[in-house]
């Protein structure tokens, strides 16, 4: 059984997938500003009320590794905030308070991790279709989808500088999923595919993907957007 740390675990992707790993058998660190009762319910979650945009809320995921796993087979990068807005009415703050979750976030928590990371530990990373190049963009997105567009060129960095280490680091650029998040972003639109479809996905990826794959992105989507 592994040793699993996924971020943005209050609903959702995340949410399922904390509850999926933790009912197959696997210690779960769900990380998120609110906690769902049903996993400050399950003997295998650890839940931390962590606010991925303030770095020094971090110190309580470094606390616990120190304290408690000791190890970390994986992580899930789930966490993501988003603005809707037009481009001119996008202000600094916006920006930064997408960039403080979407790519800081990410940063922070695997620099944190890094020391507990061993030889055949996966580092997969939530990113989105708008963040590919060359894919479809759609307007009033332009914090998040850039945000997830930098995630994947970090990925892609972290996969050769810890390769030597046997860490590996991918993304998984998801298309629409009928989350919270899908409805901010595109109100109305009914997505093809559920958040516990995705969820049984991303658990396949994050225990078997690394064996495949390293540095790469895959794009997971079934429509536009």
């Amino acid at each position: 059984m592994k040793n699993i740390i996924i971020s943005g675990t209050s609903r959702g992707i995340g949410y399922e997938l904390a509850l999926l790993f933790a009912n197959e058998g696997h210690q779960v660190l769900a990380i998120s500003r609110k906690t769902p009762q049903a996993l400050l319910e399950n003997k295998n979650i650890t839940c931390l009320s962590v606010d991925l945009a303030e770095e020094n809320d971090l110190q309580k995921v470094s606390d616990f590794l120190s304290s408690t796993w000791k190890k970390v087979d994986a992580i899930v990068h789930n966490a993501g905030a988003l603005v809707l807005k037009p481009f001119a009415e996008t202000t600094s703050a916006d920006f930064e308070r997408v960039y403080k979750v979407n790519v800081f976030g990410v940063a922070s928590l695997t620099r944190i991790a890094l020391p507990y990371l061993n030889p055949g530990s996966h580092v997969v990373t939530i990113s989105s279709m708008g963040g590919i190049q060359g894919s479809m963009k759609f307007a009033g997105l332009s914090a998040y989808s850039s945000s997830k567009g930098a995630v994947i060129t970090l990925s892609e960095l972290l996969s050769e500088e810890f390769k030597e280490r046997g860490i590996s680091f991918n993304v998984l650029a998801l298309g629409s999923v009928q989350t919270e998040m899908l409805a901010e972003a595109f109100p109305g639109y009914e997505a093809p595919l559920s958040a516990k479809d995705m969820a049984d996905y991303v658990y396949d990826f994050t225990l078997k993907g690394n064996k495949f794959y390293n540095g790469k992105v895959l794009q997971v989507s079934s429509s536009t957007p």
